[in-house]
């Protein structure tokens, strides 16, 4: 399928589809997931329209997060579920919409988001949450929310599953409409490749630090795990003022791209066998004001909590804890002040206010090009995975 691809004025690409798609099966190409860990096939698949309130996306760029790393390896074995179509960072364009769509046209250029907003619930409704009770994330979810059944089918008819509301590693992906925000309204200076930052893992991490930690001046923040989420957090909390920010990494070589993203401080936990919490509560009187997690790992969680200051240290869980393992916190040790919180899509509410934070972003408020690493065609799927496994990318944006 055709489309003519340019950069208008204020960075974003218009596409128009130089034939009529609306109402037809496309045939495209897509990275499937056939078992856990199991190589990427890179496939023609059918994608169908979209029904009733759905949106079919032609995306331009999408790249991977460790979210999708752990869905690939099968980590959790209750989610599993193949073929699938992973992805779910991503910018494309309005290919066509469904009935009773209105706030989305087609050639928009729009990003997919995970965590859906209908706008209607009473957690939408809520300025306290940015979840949604039809539309929000779910990684048991496999299918459609209209009608129960999959968009995406083999060339034989055998249905492939989605993921995450988005399924961004096909050329074609069918979305419901709460699950995509349109930017035709915004007055934002991104190009295409940056808007998919914020489709995931720059939302995710800024979020937490300006939405969900409230980051202030003058404070001191530690970050557990400096990948792209980990990094972005670093960024928010640079743009809120924070003195020090504390970088936690086993790679050194992060550290230096870290420093351009606001990190003042660096520790590897490998080089001293002292306790982590120690450490960071020697160099800060006591502990940081703010502590993020972004591993997923519970042992790391537990250094994050008690790196926090007693009295008033709040930790920011953002890691994906695909064991079974629970929390390591007593309930005695919150008597002592600290306290702990989850965050999901950096309590965004996506259709509502990403249009205002990607102006944002394109203000300098925060930092965007220093994120994208690497550029591999989407045939080169599974180089991309081992760039992030080995830790190499922070995010490598994959094209059609």
């Amino acid at each position: 399928m055709a489309y003519s691809e340019m950069e208008n004025e204020n960075g974003s690409s218009n596409s128009k589809p130089t034939r009529d798609t609306k109402g037809k099966i496309i045939t495209c190409k897509a990275a499937v997931a056939y078992g856990p860990g199991e190589p990427f096939v890179v496939e023609e698949i059918l994608v169908h329209p979209p029904q009733k309130f759905e949106v079919r996306v032609k995306i331009l760029y999408t790249s991977i997060c460790h979210t999708d790393l752990s869905a690939w390896r099968g980590e959790n074995e209750s989610q599993r579920a193949y073929p699938r179509i992973l992805g779910h960072e991503a910018s494309g364009i309005v290919d066509s919409v469904g009935e009773g769509v209105s706030e989305v046209e087609e050639g928009d250029t729009v990003v997919p988001i995970f965590n859906g907003e209908c706008g209607e619930c009473c957690y939408c409704k809520c300025e306290k949450s940015n979840k949604c009770e039809r539309y929000g994330v779910n990684p048991m979810k496999k299918v459609m929310e209209g009608d129960g059944r999959s968009r995406f089918s083999t060339v034989d008819g055998k249905p492939i599953f989605h993921f995450l509301n988005t399924s961004t590693f096909s050329e074609y992906t069918v979305v419901d409409s709460a699950c995509v925000v349109s930017f035709r309204h915004s007055d934002h200076t991104l190009t295409t490749k940056n808007l998919t930052l914020l489709s995931c893992g720059v939302s995710t991490g800024v979020g937490a630090a300006w939405n969900i930690a409230n980051v202030h001046s003058g404070s001191s923040v530690a970050v557990f795990g400096l990948g792209a989420v980990g990094l972005a957090v670093a960024e928010g909390a640079r743009g809120r003022g924070a003195s020090r920010i504390i970088g936690v990494d086993i790679n050194p070589d992060k550290f230096i791209k870290a420093k351009a993203m606001g990190v003042t401080d660096f520790i590897n936990p490998k080089d001293e066998e002292k306790p982590l919490y120690e450490r960071i509560r020697k160099m800060t009187d006591g502990g940081v004001d703010y502590s993020f997690e972004c591993t997923g790992n519970v042992d790391v969680l537990r250094d994050a909590f008690l790196s926090a200051h007693a009295g008033w240290g709040l930790t920011v869980i953002l890691g994906i804890h695909a064991s079974p393992s629970l929390l390591p916190i007593h309930p005695m040790e919150l008597f002592a002040g600290r306290s702990i919180i989850g965050s999901v899509f950096g309590g965004f509410k996506g259709k509502s206010q990403l249009p205002h934070f990607a102006t944002q972003c394109g203000n300098g408020v925060v930092k965007l090009d220093n994120f994208i690493t690497h550029e591999l065609p989407i045939e080169e799927i599974d180089k991309a995975f081992d760039l992030l496994i080995t830790g190499k990318s922070l995010r490598c944006l994959l094209h059609f």
